[in-house]
């Protein structure tokens, strides 16, 4: 299953169109505001700055299933990355990453070949997502942004 035939919603409750993804290589990644992983999110903008004018997109789905670490509102998480962290990529409503809630795009990633099929481990596991919207490599929740083999897998699947 594509991820872009997905219907998600931002975490401002409107409507995401996943579609518009079609062609841009997409890293989602589960996040929290109060995991000792939350730096990661100064490395993910920064990622994203460098690769997003190659088509590059970075998608952060935060969720509150990790030693209850993101327990704020949709206004809270909103104006904690962006005062603290300058975040300027999409962010998706709350979901839950494991467990018989799982979100459909959950699901998709994590049942994908890919994905491998296991529970997400903790805050800020990575879904790497092709411009087909199809999952082409799953990082754990220690790989930072700035590691070599993450950057060589975005790298191998941008456009042109």
């Amino acid at each position: 299953m594509s991820i872009h035939s997905l219907e998600l919603q931002t975490l401002a409750g409107t409507a995401f169109a996943a579609a518009a993804l079609r062609g841009r290589p997409t890293l989602f990644v589960n996040v929290a505001s109060q995991c000792g992983l939350t730096p990661q999110y100064a490395g993910l903008q920064t990622l994203r700055d460098e690769l997003h004018g190659r088509g590059f997109e970075i998608v952060g789905v935060p969720c509150n299933q990790f030693g209850a670490q993101e327990p704020g509102t949709a206004d809270e998480i909103a104006s904690f990355c962006s005062m603290n962290y300058g975040v300027t990529f999409p962010l998706l409503a709350k979901q839950e990453v494991n467990g018989a809630g799982r979100s459909p795009l959950y699901r998709a990633l994590v049942e994908s070949p890919a994905g491998g099929g296991t529970d997400i481990q903790w805050n800020f596991e990575k879904f790497l997502v092709g411009p087909d919207g199809q999952v082409v490599e799953r990082f754990s929740p220690t790989v930072k942004p700035d590691d070599a083999g993450l950057r060589a897998a975005i790298e191998k699947i941008l456009p042109g």
